[in-house]
């Protein structure tokens, strides 16, 4: 059998403007492997690279953080990975093990860590090299196609409800029902909380109600502050709505000792007043995607509780189109490349 000598990449040549290019298979050096991409997943945060207005970007760039595929091959130095098996990438590309935040164990934090699809070429192409140090086993009772929103979107909606203080029976609110809130719900119901799904609109309750949440809030129609207090307030809300402002309206309808977990990143400021957090003791968390570890348990966990992203499909050379339909809020819920 003739050996593949090139694979297709969607890359980002300047901000803006993607291109569906060529490449030559590339050679995994000391501690990479090779993947053969078989699903990516489209994530708001493929904005840092299409558009650069994060970070610098050197471009041309392949964006994506949530691959799925098979090793393809190994380069020096790899052990415990082998050719053929099924894998995943997320967004941070792999801990260096050596800065004081990996010495400490807190891997997400790695000051030497780069990001897949910012810093280096992510999944938006038939192939990719990744980092041995950043790959994620994949069960293999999940689709590839399923999984891959897992990797980012589940992983940071699962770790923030299980780094949260919320207990089972306990009343959780999932801010936002979109791309990462569908599978906040899932989780939420999944882990024994009384689930309730807050969102904008009277046509999304239905929805919130299929994915396991016990109660619907419409913001357009309550006072969501009022309405978590009438059931007792809500001992942890994860806000996935990357609007301060609204984030902000929250704080009044946690528990005593409740506290808001933010996911949706703004640049924006979250304004509250001293007096509202120290009457009921009330706190505010970030919490940011998870290690190779936390995405394996947030995987296994998905696989047997039965929890499963909803996407719509594109082919990689409509990921122009599919990256479009992300950012205009069209999709229900996620959009995944397949190649």
């Amino acid at each position: 059998m003739t050996q593949q000598r090139r694979y297709r990449a969607m890359q980002v040549t300047r901000p803006g403007v993607f291109e569906l290019v060529e490449r030559d298979v590339p050679t995994p050096a000391r501690g990479e492997v090779r993947l053969r991409v078989e699903a990516c997943g489209v994530c708001h945060t493929d904005k840092w690279t299409v558009d650069g207005d994060v970070m610098p970007i050197e471009y041309p760039r392949v964006p994506g953080h949530e691959v799925v595929g098979r090793i393809d091959a190994l380069g020096e130095g790899v052990t415990g990975w082998a050719v053929g098996q099924r894998v995943g990438v997320g967004f941070l590309a792999g801990p260096c093990g050596r800065c004081g935040a990996c010495r400490h164990g807190d891997f997400t934090r790695c000051t030497e860590q780069a990001c897949t699809g910012v810093q280096h070429d992510g999944g938006y192409a038939d192939m990719m090299v990744a980092l041995a140090t950043g790959l994620v086993a994949i069960p293999d009772t999940l689709d590839a196609v399923e999984a891959a929103p897992l990797l980012c979107a589940g992983i940071t909606m699962f770790k923030a409800l299980r780094k949260s203080k919320a207990k089972p029976g306990d009343t959780v609110a999932i801010h936002g029902i979109g791309g990462l809130g569908h599978l906040g719900v899932q989780f939420a119901r999944k882990m024994g909380f009384r689930t309730v799904a807050v969102s904008r609109g009277a046509d999304k309750e239905a929805a919130a109600l299929r994915l396991g949440a016990h109660h619907y809030i419409d913001t357009e129609a309550a006072d969501v502050a009022e309405a978590l207090q009438a059931m007792g307030g809500a001992s942890v809300i994860v806000s996935t709505v990357p609007v301060p402002k609204a984030m902000s309206a929250l704080i009044g309808g946690l528990a005593p000792h409740g506290q808001l977990m933010v996911v949706g990143a703004a640049a924006e400021t979250i304004e509250v007043s001293p007096f509202a957090l120290v009457k009921n003791d009330v706190s505010i968390h970030g919490s940011l995607t998870g290690t190779t570890a936390e995405s394996e348990d947030s995987l296994a966990f998905s696989a047997l509780q039965d929890i499963h992203a909803l996407v719509e499909t594109v082919p990689l050379a409509d990921a122009a189109e599919g990256y479009a339909r992300m950012m205009r809020n069209d999709a229900r819920y996620r959009v995944v490349l397949t190649m």
